[in-house]
């Protein structure tokens, strides 16, 4: 009897084993819901390429875009939770759309297993060259003027820049109204016409209207400067006590193994350590991060709490 159950075991125990294996055989699929070409897709792929090395595993990267990404998240959250199946994700659709969207169809902690934070980008206001506003506070008296100095942009309703704008616009005192335009070049070139005064942008983008000498960028929004535009004052430093960066992170559906989150996440902390990847994150305006689980995990929740009050007093709903 006592023979028998310890076949039993050892082919218990034989299952379990080859069942890890299978799954670890698996390719791993990151779905990022942004078409190809997208700043958020060359990200993606940079870090899939050091997973592929490290795992030694086929790393897929595929492009699912569909309602902002929501249908990414949504075909990441019925996936197996067996560690072969990733979500590339920018903060806006574990951060934003649970407070835009009256019927989201997931959530973003009981959905989710945070794998790591990847990479981090500021956001800031810039002005065109035409308007007289060499600082913030020059921006802030020129805008409780009213008219089109009371308007600013953001490349789409519901986005970042958008409830970040409406953030300092309250905490300045301001009444500013939000003009969306459809993708950041639009909005540059708004700016560089004079068609719009003021936006709110990644600061990389808003990098190429400073350097053309068509405008200036006023305040970034990061705790400390950005180091690629390290004459930019934070608009804490400005007066205004506010912060705020946008991110990119890997999640897994909820309920996969947690030594499969903690081997996936090594292999993403790891490339975005890579000194070349580093460089490459750089030239995209972004900040490497490379924080493991626990850590994302607790900048969910910050964020979460920071915008959920800000989006919710702007009463905008996307659906």
């Amino acid at each position: 009897m006592i023979r028998g159950s310890r076949i039993i075991a050892a082919i218990l125990l034989a299952a379990a084993l080859t069942g890890t294996a299978r799954s670890e055989d698996k390719p791993l699929h990151i779905i990022l819901g942004f078409p190809p070409g997208a700043s958020s897709d060359i990200v993606t792929r940079l870090v899939a390429d050091k997973m592929h090395a490290s795992l030694a595993r086929t790393v897929l990267v595929e492009n699912k875009p569909g309602a902002g990404g929501i249908l990414a998240n949504m075909l990441v959250k019925n996936a197996p939770a067996d560690g072969s199946t990733v979500l590339m994700t920018p903060l806006a659709t574990m951060v934003a759309y649970p407070f835009s969207y009256q019927k989201l169809g997931y959530d973003p902690f009981k959905d989710y297993a945070p794998v790591a934070h990847v990479a981090a980008f500021q956001l800031a206001l810039g002005v065109g060259a035409n308007v007289p506003a060499k600082t913030l506070a020059d921006y802030v008296a020129l805008a409780k003027q009213g008219g089109n100095y009371g308007n600013f942009a953001s490349a789409a309703t519901g986005s970042l820049p958008h409830f970040f704008g409406l953030m300092f616009a309250h905490t300045a005192g301001l009444t500013l109204v939000h003009v969306p335009y459809k993708g950041t070049a639009n909005v540059i070139e708004a700016l560089y016409s004079g068609e719009i005064p003021a936006a709110v942008l990644p600061i990389a983008d808003l990098g190429t209207l400073a350097q053309a000498g068509k405008g200036r960028i006023l305040a970034s929004s990061g705790a400390t400067r950005s180091p690629d535009f390290p004459d930019v004052p934070t608009f804490k430093e400005s007066g205004y006590d506010i912060e705020g960066s946008a991110w990119y992170a890997l999640f897994a559906p909820s309920g996969t193994p947690k030594d499969a989150v903690e081997k996936l996440a090594r292999a993403a902390v790891d490339a975005v350590h890579a000194p070349d990847i580093q460089q490459k994150l750089k030239t995209l305006g972004l900040e490497p991060t490379g924080y493991g689980p626990d850590k994302l995990a607790a900048i969910l929740k910050a964020d979460y709490d920071k915008w959920g009050p800000v989006i919710r007093a702007s009463g905008f709903h996307a659906d």
